[in-house]
């Protein structure tokens, strides 16, 4: 029997890499498909709605066609859904002002979403801060007016450099959510917080780094309560300097240099780093302690299940 709602954090837990699979853009979202993927090879699904359609409509059906489709082989109800959500992260306002992305896509029962062409703390600050309900405290800057005394001001306080504000998620959603998670609507509301900021929640959010200013601030945003992986976005980084050809590995020097840069944020701050592999590299990259696996390759993940031992099934 699953011990979590949300399979790749269970894993995550035990220091076992996770697997994904699902297009970033194009994914025809149906409860066919949802049915479909329940039996995935996969630890998590990626829905790209950074390129593909921000479907809400087929969202949900494609989460009520995983549920109805029978539980995973590990007992999970689902495998995980991570979202990739269409704002991007360059700057505070920006996300602020489209954080109704990140309401409907956990309204549909998703268990993570991804923000792109993340560049600044305060941008990843926001959105972790969208994610929560307000009533989930861990991690927020205790020095912030409790709701008594934010009753008699007229602006909303800021948090210390380094703290979270308080989360802004409304109630409504929880009544769609819920069932899908397979919980009640109160229990919902509780565990529907970031891991690891939160030990017993069941949502893992992720940011992708792939602009110049986003490798630079990598240190920063990676340090921001709430995050539970990230990566350098070689596509939109390779464009950023000057090529249109994708630059995979091996990099030339200034791509390494920042897939590295991202890769030691992620190991201070002891948050997943994801990457792309191949059969001839999984090994040495799981060794050197990758924990999010992009390639979408069940022979790849086989390999990888295998030199990792994993005891959880597949």
């Amino acid at each position: 029997m699953a011990n979590r709602i949300n399979r790749a954090i269970e894993l995550l837990e035990q220091d076992q890499a996770i697997y994904y699979d699902g297009p970033h853009s194009g994914h025809v979202l149906t409860y066919e498909q949802g049915r479909q993927d329940a039996g995935t090879w996969a630890d998590y699904m990626n829905v790209g709605m950074e390129h593909g359609a921000f479907d809400m409509t087929g969202l949900a059906a494609y989460m009520s066609g995983l549920t109805d489709g029978g539980s995973t082989r590990s007992g999970h109800r689902t495998p995980t859904v991570i979202v990739e959500a269409p704002v991007n992260g360059t700057d505070e306002a920006n996300v602020r002002f489209n954080a109704w992305q990140f309401r409907q896509i956990l309204g549909r029962g998703a268990h993570g979403i991804l923000l792109c062409q993340a560049e600044t703390a305060d941008a990843v600050r926001a959105f972790v801060e969208a994610c929560r309900y307000p009533h989930n405290l861990a991690g927020v800057d205790p020095a912030l007016p409790s709701p008594e005394a934010r009753l008699a001001g007229t602006v909303r306080p800021r948090a210390a450099e380094g703290g979270l504000g308080i989360g802004t998620r409304g109630r409504g959603s929880e009544a769609t959510a819920a069932p899908v998670w397979g919980v009640s609507a109160e229990t919902y509301m509780d565990r529907c917080d970031p891991w690891p900021l939160n030990s017993a929640g069941e949502l893992l959010l992720g940011v992708k780094l792939e602009s110049p200013e986003g490798i630079a601030n990598a240190d920063a945003i990676c340090a921001v309560p709430g995050l539970g992986f990230a990566e350098m976005g070689p596509g939109d980084l390779s464009l950023s300097l000057g090529s249109v050809t994708l630059l995979r590995d091996p990099y030339p020097p200034v791509m390494q240099a920042a897939r590295d840069r991202v890769f030691a944020a992620c190991r201070r701050n002891r948050i997943a780093f994801l990457e792309g592999c191949t059969p001839s590299n999984i090994v040495s990259r799981l060794d050197e302690g990758v924990r999010v696996i992009s390639g979408h390759s069940q022979e790849m993940a086989r390999m990888g299940r295998a030199h990792q031992q994993r005891r959880l099934p597949a």
